[in-house]
């Protein structure tokens, strides 16, 4: 296995020009064609740290800022910012460029976690040691990140576990209102 890797080596960036083809009825970018940008770019840049194929695990705060117009040069900067034993979260962060002007925007931002395959089975990955002041604070909000989401999908099961028990419509409903949950 490599050994562990930091700077320029956990970092890949793919740069897109919007097309009209990729438009919606609005005239700007479809967001699926933005995450499945933002898969090609976790998959290169994990498969290239791992040093082997990768499977995209979960795709999770997904922040879409402001709207992507066809003409624009999207650039789509991945980068890894913590490894476990066989996965990696990657943080993504998409700029949009105007050709005309050269303004550049941040459009868009998300964590991925990717899980290294070999032989059609998760693979360890090389350690990650992050070195510069921003690499310490993308690992360490990787780490608050991970946590929050093992929170979250914890909760989230207590809580779909206590709807089991409820009849679908009068008990669901005052259950909801209960909860706060709805309006």
């Amino acid at each position: 296995m490599a050994q562990g890797m930091a700077g320029d080596d956990t970092s890949v960036v793919l740069v897109e020009l919007m097309t009209p083809d990729m438009a919606n009825f609005y005239g700007t970018i479809h967001g699926g064609t933005i995450l499945s940008f933002v898969d090609k770019a976790a998959f290169v840049c994990a498969s290239r740290y791992a040093g082997t194929g990768c499977v995209t695990a979960s795709v999770h705060q997904v922040d879409f800022l402001a709207p992507i117009y066809v003409g624009e040069v999207v650039t789509f900067l991945a980068k890894v910012d913590f490894v476990g034993r066989t996965s990696m979260d990657l943080n993504i962060r998409i700029t949009a460029e105007d050709l005309r002007t050269g303004v550049k925007r941040l459009v868009n931002t998300c964590h991925v976690t990717m899980v290294a395959i070999k032989d059609g089975k998760p693979s360890p990955v090389p350690p990650y040691t992050p070195r510069t002041p921003e690499e310490i604070r993308m690992f360490a909000e990787a780490q608050v990140l991970r946590k929050l989401k093992k929170e979250h999908a914890a909760e989230a099961a207590k809580t779909f576990e206590e709807m089991d028990g409820l009849s679908p419509k009068e008990d669901l409903l005052e259950w909801l209102k209960q909860k706060r949950w709805l309006d």
